[in-house]
């Protein structure tokens, strides 16, 4: 019976539940906020996995800081990803900014006043 997810997607999930645990325990640095692990992507080979997080609540600012102090402490987080796994090598984590949230809050805004101005549109047409 073949397996519905591939290997790859099967590490990635891996990686994500186990890094969302490990930097809420393992990170003490008060100036990382409240990360969340959005989504992991693995390379083909295994070498190297591009970690997508956002900030909560955090200014462009905090969210600079929070990826360089997460790419600094990726060396730690991937031996301790290691221990925890059952793979031979574990990725290499880069952790990257993801503004998507950002993207459709703003769009949904955009939306929203094409909607309001329509509805001013209809509303003079009476």
């Amino acid at each position: 019976m073949p397996k519905d997810f591939s290997r790859n997607q099967r590490v990635s999930d891996q990686i994500q539940r186990d890094l969302s645990e490990l930097i809420r325990k393992e990170i003490k640095d008060p100036r990382i906020g409240m990360v969340t692990i959005s989504e992991v992507e693995v390379a083909g080979d295994l070498a190297i996995a591009k970690v997508y997080f956002t900030v909560l609540g955090g200014s462009q600012e905090q969210n600079l800081q929070s990826g360089e102090i997460l790419n600094k402490a990726a060396g730690y987080l991937r031996s301790l990803l290691g221990k925890g796994m059952k793979i031979r090598t574990v990725p290499q984590l880069k952790f990257l900014y993801d503004n998507s949230f950002e993207n459709a809050s703003q769009i949904s805004d955009l939306i929203d006043k094409a909607r309001a101005s329509d509805a001013d549109i209809d509303d003079d047409e009476l």
